[in-house]
């Protein structure tokens, strides 16, 4: 095909490509590889991923169950901690585990419920943290139905002796979590609060990854609309990427206040050491960067659906100027037509040999003189 018959809007669509392969490396830089060392499966149901024992930060090598885990942790002096992973458990796997683990009857119903507010809570010694996970979803070009941001939902127990995480959900794997743990056992020996850490810090990344994602679609929006070709600008992709925006927005900023309670060193929250609250205090930096840039898209949408909507008011009245600038021209000799073609006898110019062609002369001239007089103006 000759390049002069490309479509002129192929270098943008080129370009939006090389900014979302981008920001595809940048998620993947964040993810690690997904855990698949650790098949095995606890009595308690298909729903146990995992049950792993640490003891002063070093993982014990063999898995058991989650009735096991718990007597040789308990076996222990303090050092060591069992982590149970979940992935949507039903009413009876979490009532088994609560009553292994002496878990609070609301805490587990907040557990079983999907669809909740990040969220932090206390029961008796044992600390219940609500997040929500965010997950771009992948697509060549943005519509007015696609799907921008998929969400889903974790939940962790955290006791003194041990970490129960529960996913809803596609998105929020846990493994490479773990796995980046055991590789600095130092801070796993700080308990289950750094397992909390780790999985607030990751879940922060994943929505800073997903801001710097969806920032790719709103600049391909932007740059439509202010593009030579902005009637191809479909209003419609404009609000859909606000529905998604507040979706993502209402998985990250009630975090922020879960955050700055783990982070406040003047009031300490069991089992959260004081040498992690720094650590915390930096993810809810993170987060509050991320919910800032959120604004941003959200404020910078807003302009841009202003801005598209004035563009579609300006172009509309580019084309009535032209209407009317055409009526006004057809007027002319339509007004000459009909006042020489009434049949009256005495008529000027009637038995003149010359009378008709002058008549088109002067509507001709007329009808010039009237469409210059709308280019100068700008009408036509």
């Amino acid at each position: 095909m000759p390049l002069k018959h490309l479509p002129q809007h192929l270098p943008l669509q080129r370009g939006m490509r090389r900014l979302r392969t981008a920001a595809r490396r940048r998620m993947d830089s964040v993810r690690r590889t997904v855990d698949l060392s650790h098949p095995a499966r606890s009595p308690l149901g298909s729903a146990v991923e995992n049950c792993v024992v640490f003891e002063r930060g070093v993982r014990r090598p063999r898995d058991c169950s989650a009735a096991e885990a718990l007597e040789r942790v308990r076996k222990d002096d303090g050092a060591a901690f069992v982590w149970i992973g979940l992935h949507e458990p039903d009413q009876a796997e979490l009532d088994e585990l609560a009553a292994l683990f002496g878990l609070h009857p609301l805490a587990v119903h907040d557990a079983s419920q999907g669809h909740r507010r990040p969220r932090l809570a206390r029961y008796d010694d044992t600390l219940l943290a609500v997040f929500r996970t965010v997950r771009y979803v992948e697509h060549e070009e943005l519509t007015a139905t696609s799907e921008v941001v998929d969400t889903g939902e974790l939940t962790v127990f955290a006791g003194p002796d041990f970490v129960i995480t529960a996913r809803h959900g596609g998105s929020g794997s846990l493994g490479p979590i773990r796995e980046a743990l055991e590789d600095v056992p130092e801070q796993l020996a700080m308990g289950p609060a750094a397992v909390l850490h780790a999985i607030a810090d990751h879940v922060v990344d994943e929505y800073e990854a997903v801001a710097d994602a969806v920032q790719v679609d709103v600049d391909a929006v932007e740059t439509v609309v202010f593009s030579a070709d902005s009637g191809r600008a479909d209003p419609g992709r404009i609000y859909q990427l606000k529905r998604e925006l507040l979706e993502l927005r209402r998985a990250v900023a009630p975090l922020a206040r879960p955050l700055q309670v783990l982070a406040d060193p003047l009031r300490p929250t069991p089992p959260v050491v004081p040498g992690l609250q720094p650590y915390f205090r930096d993810v809810a930096d993170h987060l509050d960067r991320t919910v800032e840039q959120i604004a941003s898209f959200d404020n910078l949408l807003d302009s841009i659906l202003q801005a598209h909507l004035a563009q579609v008011t300006v172009t509309q009245n580019e084309d009535m100027r032209k209407i009317t600038a055409w009526a006004a021209i057809i007027a002319v000799p339509t007004m000459g037509c009909g006042v020489w073609g009434m049949n009256f006898d005495h008529m000027p110019e009637l038995g003149w040999t010359y009378g008709y062609p002058l008549a088109l002369a002067v509507m001709a001239l007329a009808c010039f003189t009237v469409h210059r007089s709308f280019r100068r103006n700008g009408w036509l």
